[in-house]
């Protein structure tokens, strides 16, 4: 999938190849599999960094 914000036309063109690949049902049930594996702990980010979620930065 391709990552929003990419600044490198490198970057762009290889992250579109992505839209030609294709898994099998056998390669993405193994993939859904290993991600359901992975345990998530904590937040994402620190509460006074969260709190400001969503909000735009006052102008310079």
């Amino acid at each position: 999938m391709p990552i929003p914000g990419t600044t490198k036309i490198a970057h762009m063109e290889q992250n579109l190849g992505a839209a030609a690949i294709h898994f099998t049902p056998d390669e993405l049930t193994k993939i859904n599999a290993d991600v359901d594996a992975v345990h998530i702990q904590g937040a994402r980010l620190p509460p006074a960094i969260l709190s400001m979620s969503g909000v735009e930065a006052p102008p310079k």
